[in-house]
């Protein structure tokens, strides 16, 4: 491969990460596909590739309609703020992406659109009705036969039943020709495991017909032939990998999709490998477009013994740890401890473990003490004065192979295994300092030229070392080479040993790489974060209540002076038997909590007779979660549940409104037990 960086020989590299849904804020299992994307980018760069990287946001569905419903916001707003803090995040943790697509982008709308109709015309997709089990949160459809335990199979959450119109794409059309494709590519889906698991799971049992529009919501990409279907989120998700490249359905291509279709590497998490390598070379077939040349389906990162959940309450963000440890930490961090094909776990414990050991001990004390000793005994000038000794052979040879190994992890995407070769590098410096104790030598002026040469050895080694460190951990690189006086090397340059210049000096005074951390001092700051958020959310409660309860006084103070009257719009006339399929009943409220990141709701654990039931309401604005608890309340009680800001509720609570918008609870004007019936 050409090292040239101008020249215009170097081969493309197309590489893609799964773009982040708007749903929320990504924990720090989301942000490790972005750092493991970036280091394999980064990496091909070094071996030559013209590297094109995209990622960013898929940003429709009725997910996001509904969580924007809850805070009170349009779709549009919600997925602007959602959008910009994954990217805030993607770029704090330095990734050198090239594109940052978005499905809101107007051009993509334009070419989904495209998509659709291409698609219908050549008879690809037809209209029909679907009646299945939903899942909103996976903004998928499932069979009764397909769930587990009568929940979605892929997030476990509560299905509801669901049929509605809709249009479908003939998945059997192309089935088999997708099997063939996948046995006579072995390495287009990786790991292997995932690559039995779609074919025995999916592929030949038989495909069933995909939904691919929804019509019982209106946030998504309108099917320009019949816009009062939205395009379904797997079509207009997927396709960002083709229209954030310049695709034209009409065959108008952009130079950088002729120059970079197909990708090399679609870079997922494992929950989604079945879109990915099912529905996504069926789209790219009916296209009439080469598929993908692989797609790997990494692993999870677990907090403690599962995976994170804001419903758990045990997420960790890039930004918090960023905060405590460093950007560089983190990035080694989650690229470290993460199997090729098993789930890794991350926690403040081996954290602060592979801080203190790998990081600030075996790499950063190394570079330390290399570059004090120089300066100590020669005034920083580093110089080869060839007094070699056969310890040092061996020396070389672990860096020499610890270059070649990890290339060879790269190539194979064992990025892990790979940063492990590089800090074998350190390792074994640290080893050559405690065979040759260059202390002992500087006491033997005669020992003055294998003291050279030692430390010489030393800083040409920590020089390969850092350069092969600069795809994994960018920063750290640039400061141990910049502390060394030495050039980044490229890869065939690390194929050699002693190119460093003798002669050269390196810096006065060495720069304390990474500090070693207190694990009771670190544990006691995070305590005092989390008491310090929960003090935020309560000052937050309270404020609501008090400017709730100022709004009610000045109310009160307006009806002393007259009494208003409110004309609201008819609604059409319904008979008894409608009334009667209500259910009202009293019911008396035992917990009531805000909903985080919701403006408007809160969550009430409402006692009607024998039961409770959780039912959220808009009303965090007029009462605080305190002053809920211990009222009577009215429910309706038949209401069917739904999903609100991520939470179940199973009823609702009734209110009055007034001409300004304020609302009031409607309670009983006598005592009544609760559960009695409302009538």
């Amino acid at each position: 491969m050409c090292q040239d960086q101008n020249c215009q020989c170097k081969k493309p590299y197309y590489i893609t990460t799964a773009i982040a849904y708007t749903s929320g804020k990504p924990h720090i299992g989301n942000t490790y596909e972005i750092v493991l994307a970036d280091s394999i980018a980064r990496y091909k760069r070094e071996q030559g590739y013209d590297v094109r990287f995209q990622t960013g946001t898929d940003e429709h569905g009725q997910k996001i309609q509904l969580k924007a419903e809850a805070a009170g916001v349009t779709p549009q707003q919600f997925v602007d703020n959602v959008a910009g803090e994954i990217k805030r995040i993607w770029d704090l943790m330095n990734t050198s992406y090239d594109k940052f697509i978005r499905t809101t982008d107007k051009d993509h709308e334009a070419q989904i659109q495209k998509i659709f109709k291409k698609l219908y015309d050549q008879g690809d997709i037809y209209k029909g009705y679907y009646e299945g089990m939903y899942c909103t949160p996976c903004e998928s459809f499932f069979t009764e036969s397909q769930l587990v335990d009568g929940k979605c199979p892929d997030c476990g959450r509560e299905v509801q039943p669901a049929r509605e119109e809709a249009y479908f794409f003939k998945m059997s059309k192309y089935a088999d020709r997708l099997i063939e494709h996948i046995n006579t590519h072995p390495e287009f889906i990786q790991p292997v495991a995932r690559k039995n698991e779609m074919m025995n799971n999916f592929l030949l049992p038989g495909l069933q017909d995909l939904c691919v529009s929804r019509s019982s919501f209106t946030w998504g990409i309108p099917v320009s032939f019949d816009p009062k279907h939205v395009t379904y989120v797997w079509l207009d998700a997927l396709s960002n990998y083709i229209t954030g490249l310049g695709y034209d359905c009409d065959g108008n291509h952009g130079e950088l999709f002729k120059k970079y279709w197909p990708a090399d590497l679609h870079l997922i998490g494992k929950d989604i490998i079945r879109f990915h390598t099912i529905y996504w070379p069926i789209f790219l077939m009916a296209l009439d477009l080469p598929l993908p040349k692989q797609v790997f389906g990494h692993p999870w990162l677990l907090q403690g013994d599962g995976k994170m959940s804001k419903s758990k309450g045990n997420v960790l963000y890039a930004d918090t740890l960023v905060d405590f440890f460093g950007v560089d930490a983190v990035r080694y961090f989650v690229l470290h401890e993460m199997p090729f094909d098993n789930d890794g776990v991350i926690s403040w414990e081996l954290m602060v473990e592979r801080m203190n050991s790998d990081l600030a001990n075996i790499m950063g004390n190394l570079v330390n003490r290399t570059i004090s000793m120089s300066n100590k005994y020669f005034g920083g000038v580093v110089t080869d004065a060839g007094a070699a000794e056969e310890i040092d052979e061996d020396l070389k040879a672990v860096v020499l192979n610890a270059v070649k190994k990890a290339d060879a992890k790269m190539n194979e995407l064992r990025v892990a295994d790979a940063l492990t070769e590089i800090f074998n590098i350190f390792r074994r410096c640290n080893k050559y300092i405690d065979e040759t104790t260059p202390w002992t030598l500087a006491k033997d002026e005669a020992k003055k030229d294998r003291l050279a040469t030692v430390l010489y050895n030393l800083t040409e080694a920590i020089t390969i070392g850092g350069s092969l460190l600069e795809s994994f951990m960018p920063e750290t690189s640039v400061k141990i080479l910049k502390q060394l006086n030495a050039e980044k090397r490229t890869l065939p340059e690390m194929d050699r040993f002693g190119l460093y210049p003798s002669g050269n000096k390196v810096t006065e005074k060495p720069e304390i790489l990474f500090a070693r951390i207190d694990l009771k001092e670190l544990i006691a700051k995070v305590d005092a974060m989390h008491e310090a958020e929960a003090a935020k959310e309560a000052k937050t409660a309270g404020e609501s209540a008090a400017e709730a309860a100022d709004g009610a006084e000045k109310a009160d103070e307006a009806s002393a002076q007259e009494t208003s009257v409110i004309d609201i719009e008819a609604k059409p006339e319904i008979t008894y038997d409608d009334f009667a399929k209500l259910q009202f009943q009293v019911g008396e409220i035992i917990k009531c909590e805000a909903v985080p990141k919701s403006r408007k709701l809160l969550c009430s654990q409402v006692k009607i007779g024998s039961q409770v039931r959780q039912i959220l309401s808009g009303i965090k604005a007029y009462y605080s979660p305190e002053e809920m608890v211990g009222k009577k309340v009215m429910v309706v009680v038949n209401l069917k549940p739904a999903k609100l800001a991520g939470m179940m509720s199973e009823g609702m609570l009734l209110c009055a409104e007034d001409a300004d918008g304020n609302l009031a609870l409607m309670t009983p004007e006598k005592e009544m037990p609760s559960g009695a019936e409302i009538c």
